[in-house]
């Protein structure tokens, strides 16, 4: 690309395509704005707001009930969940590209989110370590076997040609493909771990003994200052992820999780079968009544605005991302600023990327009320803040052949150019997580998908929740799908690199 236009101009065969994309999106996202509810509804949001910060800045650490336990939990369930994830994804990751079953099943599996899995295994197994195992090891198992089977499928195929014919699969696997793809599959699942921390926090905001339900707890109650210790916590076990995940302590984690992790609910085999195979369902279908079945849809709710609202929030939380994306990357790059402004920089993208959107979600509700604002701003922020992470690294990485230029001229002449493929590619790898993001926010009273999910959760119309859930998993396997037909292969290499 000419280095003297700027990508929005078009200066290669990028150049175009992407402005249109773009273009596009933002069009469409300021189309559909006024169908958004943003009010601000509290009387004094920023009462609130200064109530948060003096909770953050003078955070009341001996008010903590059982911060250890809640901590080590927290752990021992992102751990073994993520374990649990490997073992499961990794044998369908060497049949993933020749199943079209088993991708159309991992798609499925990985289409809903952790939360919504740990609200329908709550029916049979309570508020116990196996539902919060379950909550993370499925999803996990599918998202493990898409990524571990691109990396393996990208590794390079000579030592693989060397080898003398009829050498069987498990062979080349162990000796070839493995040894070469080590370093990056070892790299996601170290991610995927960080993840599982995250998930594992949310978990507590459904009950379980997690460190997000001291969280809820405490900010719902108003107790900013206990809520601030919490989150000083949280925010110290990421940022310590380094040392204390060493691979030479994960024997000691593992055996120490599991003591924690009990004790084991009973399982009644009888319940369980029950529920998965009449409790989800709706009566007349096991009937083969049609007319009964036809009944039943009638007195399903109208699904009509839950999914436009999904999709509309959905769509807001991209573009938002996108924008939060482009503001904020060069904040963390060594192309721009200097040390502290670049250090503070840095911390503000780890604060945002290490929040989950539903903590934010939360916080932002607390402050502004009950709207479609706080999940808004709750999905741009915390993804808009990861790709501007990834985005900074990538920009680090490259060289430039004009240093001379004002810091203006360098970010929309040469880096800007050079990173924004990456910075769509990341975008529409993230559409599907904000969409199933997108749909969890209902639990806070958002009119999204997860909204009346869990309602009809709480009122135990399994059949009905277990119907939205189908839908909310083929909204996100259509927006994979979509995101995969629009993401910029040239850049997907290099996205493949930072994800891991």
């Amino acid at each position: 690309m000419s280095a003297s236009r700027p990508l929005w101009l078009g200066g290669d065969a990028l150049g175009p395509r992407l402005a249109r994309h773009t273009l596009t999106l933002v069009a469409l996202a300021l189309l559909l704005l006024p169908l958004a509810d943003l009010a601000v509804v509290t009387r004094d949001p920023w009462a609130e707001i200064t109530r948060l910060a003096q909770g953050l800045a003078w955070p009341a650490w001996g008010a903590v009930e059982t911060p250890l336990h809640a901590l080590g939990l927290t752990i021992a369930v992102a751990l073994w969940g993520t374990l649990a994830g490997v073992i499961l994804g990794f044998p369908l990751a060497l049949l993933f590209a020749r199943s079209r079953l088993v991708r159309a099943g991992c798609a499925f599996v990985r289409a809903i989110h952790e939360l919504f899995w740990a609200l329908l295994f709550l029916q049979v197994f309570g508020l116990s370590a196996l539902t919060a195992l379950a909550a993370l090891a499925i999803p996990y198992a599918g998202i493990f076997a898409k990524v571990y089977a691109e990396i393996l499928e990208e590794t390079p195929r000579a030592p693989v040609d060397a080898l003398p014919p009829g050498v069987g699969r498990l062979v080349r696997l162990v000796y070839c493909e493995l040894p070469l793809a080590w370093p990056r599959l070892a790299a996601y699942t170290r991610y995927r771990f960080e993840c599982g921390l995250r998930a594992s926090v949310l978990l507590g905001f459904v009950g379980l003994p997690t460190l997000g339900f001291q969280l809820e707890t405490a900010f719902r109650e108003g107790r900013y200052h206990e809520a601030g210790a919490l989150l000083w916590l949280f925010y110290l076990l990421i940022a310590s992820l380094p040392w204390w995940s060493h691979r030479r302590l994960l024997p000691v984690l593992l055996i120490g999780g599991a003591f924690l992790l009990g004790p084991w609910p009973a399982i009644d085999g009888g319940l369980v079968w029950r529920f998965i195979s009449q409790d989800i369902w709706p009566r007349p279908l096991l009937e083969g009544d049609g007319a009964g079945l036809l009944a039943w849809l009638a007195e399903v709710p109208d699904l009509a605005p839950a999914i436009g609202n999904t999709l509309l929030l959905g769509l807001l939380g991209t573009v938002g991302s996108l924008l939060v994306a482009l503001v904020m990357w060069p904040l963390a790059s060594r192309h721009f600023g200097n040390r502290a402004t670049r250090l503070a920089g840095s911390s503000l993208l780890v604060f945002l990327r290490s929040t989950p959107e539903l903590m934010l979600a939360f916080i932002f509700l607390l402050l502004l009320g009950p709207s479609m604002l706080p999940a808004w701003l709750a999905l741009a922020l915390h993804n808009g803040a990861l790709i501007a992470f990834l985005v900074a690294r990538h920009a680090d990485s490259l060289t430039l052949g004009m240093a001379q230029l004002p810091a203006s001229g360098r970010l929309a002449y040469e880096l800007l150019p050079r990173v924004y493929p990456s910075l769509l590619a990341l975008l529409y790898y993230r559409a599907e997580v904000i969409l199933r993001e997108t749909a969890i926010l209902g639990m806070l009273g958002v009119a999204t998908l997860g909204y009346y999910i869990d309602e009809n959760f709480q009122y135990l119309m399994f059949d009905i929740a277990f119907l939205l859930l189908l839908v909310t998993a083929m909204l996100n396997i259509g927006v994979d799908a979509l995101s995969r037909r629009l993401r910029p292969r040239a850049a997907t290499s290099e996205v493949g690199e930072s994800l891991a």
